[in-house]
């Protein structure tokens, strides 16, 4: 009896388990997941109600054509299918247009991949192009022209059209690269470009700072200023980020003068005019030359780092003295007043 009821009861609850794995894994079938490149939502797999006599445990999933093909259709919706285009040719002109993605990948021999700019500053060459990234600016170089992408809504408009073009063409400042084939003028105003901006976000920031350190610290003070002092915090904060910001630049420069091979890529034009790959090799070195510009801005960024560290010891220094101005009483004309009786009764030597 024992062994019919132990076997009764093992059989029911296999049974039941059986029943219910099959339900949790039809559950966890329908669910979708989010692919890691893309909005879609992708259905895993399509499954038939799980049934047991007359009752429906599972109704079958919604079809995965039916999400595959709603969910192309957002992906497509959100994503713009053409770049805005800012085109710098070698000959001064300059024009702007709208170009569709797949047609600008096939124009330049570039893969979709290769213009997604993931990285926040990079420098990288493609298939005899460059392609830069800056912070906001996004651009290609080929042998011939320039093309800066998306543009519009990011502040670049005044530089693009005021100093980058005639910089190109050699009438804004002369570029010490202006002798040179045509990316090596690109690349050097956006280089020079990106150490301006960062040029400015300091000197923004390095004279507030000491004016606030000067007061904060001044031994005269009766109490700092708490005001004063949530100000240098703020502006504490901001020069961090611009040392995060250079360090990011000056490692982007540094990757490529670590390998040989990459500042070669960079040549284009040497590797797409047989007359300049001669040139190259009989008489300037492109090879080299690309490898001075890039270490001239790698220095000048150097030297800017140097300041914003400089800066910021120089509030770590000031953090002691600061705090026992802020922790010192406040003291008021009236703590200096004498009372009659003090007045009455001067203290005298003996």
């Amino acid at each position: 009896m024992e062994a019919c009821f132990k076997s009764f009861t093992m059989g029911g609850l296999r049974r039941s388990l059986d029943i219910t794995f099959r339900v949790l894994a039809g559950c966890l079938t329908c669910r979708t997941v989010s692919c890691s490149r893309s909005p879609i939502k992708c259905q895993l797999s399509k499954h038939p109600p799980v049934t047991r006599g007359k009752s429906t445990l599972l109704r079958s999933c919604p079809s995965a054509n039916l999400i595959r093909h709603r969910g192309t259709e957002a992906s497509l919706s959100s994503v713009a299918p053409a770049f805005v285009v800012m085109k710098f040719d070698n000959n001064g002109n300059v024009t702007s247009f709208e170009k569709k993605k797949l047609e600008l990948y096939h124009e330049l021999s570039l893969q979709a991949r290769d213009l997604r700019f993931q990285h926040l500053t990079s420098i990288t060459a493609r298939n005899n192009n460059i392609i830069i990234r800056m912070e906001a600016l996004k651009a290609v170089v080929t042998p011939n022209s320039l093309l800066v992408l998306d543009f519009r809504g990011l502040g670049l408009e005044r530089w693009l059209v005021l100093e980058l073009a005639p910089q190109l063409n050699g009438d804004h400042g002369a570029l010490a690269t202006h002798s040179l084939p045509f990316e090596f003028r690109a690349l050097e105003a956006i280089l020079q470009h990106r150490v301006n901006i960062l040029q400015a976000r300091l000197n923004e920031v390095h004279p507030v700072i000491l004016d606030i350190l000067e007061s904060l610290v001044d031994p005269k003070l009766l109490s700092a200023d708490r005001s004063k002092l949530h100000i240098l915090l703020q502006n504490s904060k901001n020069l961090s980020e611009l040392e995060t910001d250079i360090k990011v630049f000056k490692d982007s420069l540094l990757k490529i003068l670590d390998e040989e091979e990459m500042i070669e890529e960079l040549c284009v034009t040497k590797w797409t005019d047989p007359r300049v790959f001669e040139e190259s090799s009989l008489g300037i070195d492109h090879a080299e030359e690309m490898e001075l510009l890039l270490e001239n801005y790698f220095m000048q960024a150097e030297e800017l780092g140097n300041t914003t560290r400089e800066l910021k010891g120089l509030i770590d220094d000031s953090e002691s003295v600061i705090f026992i101005n802020l922790d010192r009483p406040s003291l008021s004309p009236s703590h200096f007043r004498l009372s009659p009786w003090a007045m009455a009764h001067p203290v005298t030597g003996t």
